[in-house]
């Protein structure tokens, strides 16, 4: 097996990547960004098709370049992909497509990164592809009448891969209200789980103009680990659902979208059952269940007594030359947001840097042997 030597390795070319990537090159770094997809973007493009962010194109920008649209509009899901490529192309950034990461080891004072048979070496390691990405399917999930069509959110794209009849969406965060209103239009929809609150103004409305400025102000410097609301909305963020954010409790009702507070827990005939015992007849299931944290290739101990990797402002503590970026609250709220990520990757790029001059290193072409 050859080996290619860097003197950084970014894994995931999303948006933690590409900004990570950004701030390296200004930094002067030599650097390769790895990831599996096969084009930039795609993750993106893999999601379901009436997605739209929700935040406005303003506050979605990269940074060095924001997203080309109007300031107050709602990007959809392909026009985020599609500046994501863009934006590489504009800075050059020296990506590696089709190259899906499946193991990070440490052999002396070097990192090893594993990707199927090809190997690569690196003096810093910027894990960049956050950690929930397997999706959550409860074991009941087998159980159900194999007749029911099942899928999980992240394999949903449209109504038209749903079999006639009842549709049951599991999940009532805002992505799991968006489907169900999306598939009501041409489905009787059931959606159950608990609501955790949702925005409590028009997401695309009048007020927004005035509410979202200084919602952004405060995941950015207020909702931070440094303050103690900060820190128990980062424990409420990394454990569980979000709020509804662009669709509500009224618009549900207002599409005769039946909701049920209670969880699905069992199974009976088939069929999938409510924790306060009712039994719902349908002929699908969208499980909007999220996705868990999977830090199994990862093969140094970096992860603390919440199940996250241990860091500090995107820098480990045990491990000179591993960084983190795009965690769910890594500093902020913001953290984890399109627009968010550019601050906590210019701050781990300042610290490589700073790391390769101490240790006189120059930024050497990457070589293979």
């Amino acid at each position: 097996m050859s080996t290619e030597r860097f003197d950084t390795i970014v894994i995931g070319a999303g948006q933690a990547g590409l900004a990570t990537g950004y701030h390296l090159t200004r930094c002067g770094q030599r650097f390769v960004i790895l990831d599996a997809h096969d084009r930039v973007g795609d993750v993106w493009r893999e999601r379901f098709d009436s997605l739209r962010l929700y935040s406005p194109a303003r506050y979605d920008g990269l940074p060095g370049w924001g997203i080309p649209a109007r300031g107050w509009s709602w990007p959809g899901k392909d026009e985020v992909a599609d500046y994501f490529e863009a934006y590489a192309e504009r800075f050059a950034l020296p990506i590696r497509t089709g190259t899906t990461v499946d193991g990070l080891s440490r052999v002396g004072d070097r990192y090893v990164v594993t990707a199927g048979t090809d190997r690569f070496e690196a003096d810093n390691v910027v894990v960049a592809s956050g950690t929930w990405q397997s999706p959550v399917l409860p074991d009941l999930a087998e159980r159900l009448d194999p007749r029911i069509r099942q899928l999980h959110s992240s394999d949903y794209r449209n109504p038209s891969q749903l079999q006639d009849g009842p549709v049951l969406v599991v999940g009532c965060s805002h992505s799991g209200a968006d489907i169900a209103l999306e598939v009501s239009r041409s489905h009787r929809t059931t959606i159950c789980g608990p609501v955790r609150g949702e925005v409590p103004f028009d997401l695309e409305g009048r007020l927004a103009h005035i509410a979202i400025p200084i919602m952004w102000f405060m995941a950015n410097h207020v909702l931070t680990e440094r303050t103690p609301v900060g820190r128990k909305m980062r424990t409420h963020v990394r454990s569980g659902g979000g709020p509804l954010l662009r669709v509500k409790r009224a618009d549900l009702a207002a599409a005769r979208v039946e909701h049920f507070p209670a969880k699905v827990t069992g199974v009976h005939d088939g069929r999938p059952v409510l924790d306060d015992g009712t039994a719902l007849d349908v002929r699908n299931v969208i499980w909007c269940t999220g996705f868990r944290k999977d830090t199994s290739w990862i093969q140094i101990p970096v992860t603390g007594s919440d199940g996250w990797p241990e860091q500090s402002r995107g820098v480990s503590p045990d491990h000179p030359g591993l960084y983190f970026v795009g965690l769910p609250f890594l500093q902020a709220f913001a953290s984890m947001l399109t627009g968010g990520v550019g601050r906590d990757a210019g701050y781990v790029a300042k610290h490589i840097a700073r790391r390769q001059t101490r240790a006189g290193l120059r930024p050497s072409a990457p070589t293979l042997t």
